[in-house]
């Protein structure tokens, strides 16, 4: 695969830090123009200046509000207006919140579906023209809670199931005019985000962070590179006849036959 991107754009959301920004490594050191997109400028500066200096194209850094229709509007326009085409997608954004089900207010609910759900679907919908005219490729970066329902993630598991839903659809039309969709359920990963995590489940669950980790490490815990390297090959002409298709890289731990 070496070489294989060269040339093409790759737009990939959350690419600032953690399992976005080791995709948007990746893609880049195999010759993708990226596009990184993130809420904060300084993550996404520092993540540019860690991906450029490997000889990889110089990555183009939009920061924005996803939440916000203006805002993946505005990446969509700098995209179009910048390189006039868009071969790869990888809707990776997302944060929502882990705890006890009494104690998650109606705003957390709106925004995990607001920057996880509805940013991906816009995105997709704003650049398929792009992806459908290079016969592209979306991969959507979901999670593990999509198939395995828990009490104490039930907004994550609920935008994450719907986000899944959303691809499998998606992927009916991709069929039909050329643009590969898949899907990849990360567990466990080690980024910022999983350290959040563990927080709030162990206030859910009255355990310490302390124990939670050691749960996690102990179920065993995945690097972004694992995801990258998947992303990548999703990507590729490889992946040519792999459509709708959702595939867990979580070291095993989903406990259902799919």
């Amino acid at each position: 695969m070496d070489g294989e991107f060269k040339g093409k754009v790759a737009v990939v959301t959350g690419g600032s830090r953690g399992i976005g920004r080791a995709i948007a490594a990746a893609l880049a050191g195999r010759g993708a123009q990226t596009v990184l997109v993130a809420m904060s400028q300084d993550n996404l500066a520092a993540a540019a200046k860690a991906i450029a200096p490997k000889g990889a194209p110089a990555p183009v850094i939009v920061a924005g509000d996803l939440r916000t229709l203006a805002a993946c509007e505005t990446v969509h326009a700098r995209v179009r207006e910048q390189f006039g085409r868009c071969d790869i997608l990888v809707n990776n954004a997302g944060a929502t919140r882990a705890g006890a089900f009494l104690d998650l207010a109606d705003d957390l609910w709106v925004d995990g579906f607001a920057l996880k759900y509805f940013a991906c679907a816009r995105l997709s919908r704003l650049f398929w023209p792009m992806l459908k005219e290079a016969k592209g490729h979306v991969v959507n970066i979901i999670g593990g809670a999509a198939r395995t329902p828990d009490p104490n993630f039930l907004i994550g598991g609920s935008v994450n199931a719907a986000m899944a839903n959303f691809s499998k659809g998606l992927s009916q039309l991709g069929k039909r005019e050329g643009v590969n969709v898949n899907v990849i359920h990360p567990g466990m990963t080690e980024t910022d985000r999983v350290t959040q995590l563990f927080a709030q489940r162990a206030t859910a669950s009255g355990k310490t962070p302390e124990e939670v980790r050691a749960q996690a490490l102990k179920d065993g815990m995945g690097q972004p590179g694992d995801v990258a390297a998947l992303a990548v090959f999703l990507c590729s002409n490889a992946a040519r006849h792999i459509q709708g298709t959702a595939i867990a890289v979580d070291g095993g731990a989903t406990p259902g036959f799919y």
